[in-house]
């Protein structure tokens, strides 16, 4: 059976009032939901960060176990030179071992050099670790905090949002398609989520731009769906909302 305007206006205006309701509720939680987003990505960042650092100070340390490996393994080369050197028949020999001394020596000098930049580097990424690690603890307590602070207005309410979403659902089946579309698009135009409003003091009580005596009328009679020249909003007469809100009481 095909709704009249006058009942499409109602069902349009019954859905408005829950979801009114809906948006109160979650309005309570504020910012809160976002604050415990942005902190859980801040968290998951900073575990990644100091994952990262802590393999880097890892490969540092590694490559300086390294350096003193090579150090170790030159000066026993210089040993055995040295000892070559004590049992060599001509000058030749000689100076062709204490070329290789040299070499040795100078690896040994790499070594100590790349060791002290090694060194450098730990102190500093540690540095950086520790204060990356006191960010992340301090970061997780208030998104503990952040949390149980949602976790305890949600509880609070979510019985009531679970009753009002159902009382929406059922509500939306009581709008054909293309005007719920254009309800749904113009609740998402506004901030407040205002898509259908009343007549108040002859002006629109979305906008608040006066409305004109003739369209006052026409919305009055409820021959068909009106919306307001300014905001775009769906406008109903205020005897409608009371006549609405008293069936509900």
């Amino acid at each position: 059976m095909e709704q009249t305007v006058e009942q499409k206006l109602e069902a349009l205006y019954e859905l408005q009032t829950i979801h009114t309701k809906i948006d109160k509720i979650r309005q309570t939680r504020g910012e809160l939901p976002m604050e415990v987003a942005d902190l859980e990505d801040d968290v998951a960042g900073l575990e990644t960060r100091i994952q990262k650092i802590k393999a880097e100070l890892d490969d540092l340390e590694d490559a300086i176990v390294n350096r003193k490996n090579m150090i170790k393994e030159a000066q026993a080369l210089i040993k055995k030179y040295e000892t070559q050197q004590n049992n060599v028949k001509n000058n030749r020999e000689f100076d062709a071992l204490a070329k290789e001394i040299e070499i040795q020596g100078l690896e040994i000098q790499v070594c100590e050099k790349k060791i002290k930049e090694y060194q450098y580097e730990i102190k500093t990424k540690t540095d950086v670790y520790e204060s990356a690690a006191q960010n992340l603890e301090d970061r997780k307590k208030d998104l503990e905090v952040k949390k149980a602070e949602l976790a305890t207005i949600t509880s609070e309410t979510q019985k009531e949002e679970e009753v009002l979403l159902t009382q929406a659902e059922k509500a939306n089946e009581k709008i054909d398609e293309r005007l719920l579309f254009a309800y749904n698009r113009l609740r998402g135009n506004f901030k407040n989520g205002l898509a259908v409003v009343t007549i108040e003091r002859d002006s629109c009580s979305g906008c608040f731009n006066k409305i004109p005596p003739q369209r006052q009328s026409d919305i009055r009679q409820r021959k068909k769906i009106i919306v307001c020249e300014h905001c775009g909003r769906i406008l109903i007469d205020e005897t409608m909302s009371e006549d609405i809100k008293s069936e509900a009481v």
